[in-house]
């Protein structure tokens, strides 16, 4: 299919929309975090924390990029689907072109990366190569991990463990317990998005073959998976303050008002309804986080 020819306005429009803004909390938020831990510790180092923040950035991205690809081709952006319209299947952007700005923005997240493995050494490649691998195989390859049910899993690992651990040993060098269960948070708010996003599609996924966790588990049991999440991720600055952190980091409690609400609206809400729950979750998860942060710098 060639690609439209949009005026400026419109093709800034299309990108925002295969960006996905709406998702990029799930980026950011575990950098700033991770950055909040390191110098509550007295080892925060700018220039890395900067890099660390554009390379989640950039492979939060590139994987929302690669799934629009993967889901054209695998039939699954039909225009039955309740979501937000996804660029390549609609025409807007052509397949080609994504292909190739995927590409150019993965060389560019591996370059940049090049640099803190320079700083932090040969861990930092591992963990960036299967950073890399994962934005790919989550949609791409033989045995897609978002067909799986597994999606939720590696979410949790990457957006949560990998990004504030990651980010945290750029400066740090070291890694700790309470660094792991700080991330607990941000990894428990990016899987509880893509829940909403998943019981959101599950009729139309389950008609191609993509078998996420809400469509093995049902819609019930994935709104009470949610609530779940919702009630660890506020544990954890409890748990941070009684391991030596400051008990300011309790400051994201203040954020548990708009938890509640989200939790009532995601079980009365069906269809397009969702998107506004999935909007909501980005934002207590950077609501969260930032609370979080802002207290663990208070001494």
């Amino acid at each position: 299919m060639a690609e439209q020819s949009l005026p400026l306005p419109s093709s800034l429009q299309a990108w925002m929309l295969a960006i996905r803004p709406k998702t990029l909390p799930a980026g950011a938020v575990p950098v700033v975090l991770g950055s909040a831990l390191a110098a509550a510790d007295g080892r925060f180092c700018l220039f890395p924390a900067l890099v660390a923040l554009i390379c989640a950035l950039g492979i939060q991205v590139a994987t929302n990029f690669i799934n629009e690809i993967y889901d054209f081709r695998k039939g699954a952006d039909t225009a039955e689907r309740l979501g937000p319209t996804r660029t390549v299947a609609a025409g807007i952007i052509s397949e080609k072109t994504m292909i190739k700005v995927s590409g150019i923005l993965i060389g560019t997240v591996f370059l940049l990366g090049l640099y803190l493995v320079y700083t932090a050494g040969w861990p930092i490649f591992i963990v960036g190569l299967l950073s890399l691998l994962f934005a790919w195989a989550y949609t791409g390859g033989p045995y897609p991990i978002a067909y799986s049910g597994l999606g939720d899993v590696f979410v949790f690992v990457f957006f949560g463990l990998v990004a504030v651990g990651g980010t945290y040993y750029v400066q740090a060098h070291a890694l700790s317990l309470p660094v792991l269960f700080a991330a607990v948070a941000p990894g428990a708010f990016s899987v509880n998005i893509l829940l909403v996003n998943n019981i959101r599609d599950i009729a139309t996924d389950r008609t191609v073959g993509k078998m996420t966790l809400p469509a093995r588990i049902g819609a019930q049991w994935a709104r009470r998976l949610y609530s779940a999440l919702t009630v660890a991720a506020f544990l954890v600055p409890v748990l941070l303050s009684m391991n030596g952190y400051s008990q300011w980091g309790m400051l994201s409690l203040l954020s548990a008002p708009l938890a509640f609400r989200l939790i009532r609206q995601l079980n009365a809400s069906e269809g397009r309804e969702l998107n506004n729950v999935l909007a909501g979750t980005g934002k207590l998860m950077t609501l969260h986080g930032l609370l979080f942060a802002a207290g663990l710098l208070v001494q």
